[in-house]
């Protein structure tokens, strides 16, 4: 049982890192902060490596002082644990933490994964890996406390929509409520999280919903974010996180799409669907991943024959 396994490594560790994917979100982040906290109950050396500094919307998570941004000159670990990350490519520079690491666990929840560790738990139906971690540490026979509550219930609730995406299942609102249970403050967590953001990220979506094109009857919307425009409003990378769900929730849009610019001629491309478009598959053409209803990727090109390209995939679908 690769549950037993991975429990076996951590139990024999004592230096432990944790990776969650580029760019972390409330999962990747809320997840592995989670554990974090467990394993210090368990009198282990953790760190949370990360690429970038903790999303603004973030920084109320317990456990901050485990997270370290990666540099370089990767310390020694025992056991490097990957979380949320679909292929070696989502961890960044911190490649180097995990090739210089002999014993290594994917822990994950994406249909493309690429099962690239020692030891890989991957469970797709999972609504988000920190239901996986909730599990984990039960097996590990750690106590919960409100601090660890607090940061399974951002990462469960924000890669659910707040539980209104089709991911959500009778198993998360069991794991929710034991969460609620144990001290996780819905109120609190739902208005920092859902519920509050910067002037600028407001005055970006702005823009951003000016920016809105619509395409096959209604049914596909896309969304343009240039560098231009977050210099405009003084908005940082973070704020164009869930814009994308500005054109999925257009009436009668099945496809939305956020083209992020990057550079000149290299874009992020975001994909949700409503319904039945399995956007992973058009995302994995460009070397992307994720589920069936939300998935990404990063195209080089002219913006305009980028938005024609991908344009011509959903239309195939459709």
């Amino acid at each position: 049982m690769i549950e037993k396994r991975i429990i076996d490594a951590i139990n024999n560790a004592k230096s432990i890192a944790i990776l969650p994917h580029v760019s972390v979100d409330g999962d990747g982040l809320g997840s592995s902060v989670a554990l974090a906290l467990a394993l210090e109950k368990m009198g282990k050396d953790i760190t949370v490596y990360i690429e970038e500094e903790i999303p603004a919307t973030y920084e109320f998570l317990p456990g901050k002082d485990y997270v370290e941004v990666y540099k370089s000159n990767p310390k020694k670990h025992d056991l490097v644990l990957a979380l949320d990350t679909g292929d070696l490519a989502r961890l960044g520079k911190r490649i180097e933490i995990f090739d210089n690491t002999d014993l290594t666990i994917n822990i994950d929840h994406h249909t493309t994964n690429t099962e690239f560790a020692s030891l890989n738990l991957v469970k797709t139906t999972a609504a988000a890996v920190g239901e996986l971690i909730y599990q984990l540490i039960k097996m590990l026979g750690i106590s919960f406390d409100e601090s660890i509550a607090t940061c399974l219930y951002v990462a469960i609730s924000t890669d659910t929509g707040g539980f209104r995406y089709s991911n959500t299942t009778p198993i998360t609102h069991q794991i929710t409520a034991d969460l609620i249970d144990n001290g996780a403050d819905v109120s609190k967590i739902s208005q920092l999280v859902f519920e509050t953001m910067s002037l600028k990220k407001l005055r970006l979506m702005g823009l951003a919903i000016d920016s809105i094109e619509i395409f096959d009857d209604g049914r596909v919307a896309f969304i343009t974010v240039t560098n231009e425009m977050l210099k405009k409003v003084g908005a940082a990378e973070e704020d164009c996180d869930g814009l994308v769900n500005v054109a999925r929730n257009i009436n009668g849009v099945e496809v939305a799409v956020l083209i992020r610019q990057r550079t000149d001629n290299e874009y992020k491309i975001n994909f949700r669907s409503q319904n039945y478009v399995d956007v992973s598959a058009i995302a994995n053409k460009y070397s992307g991943g994720g589920h069936k209803k939300a998935a990404g990727c990063t195209v080089r090109g002219i913006m305009e024959e980028v938005k024609e390209m991908i344009n011509k995939d959903i239309r195939e679908v459709l």
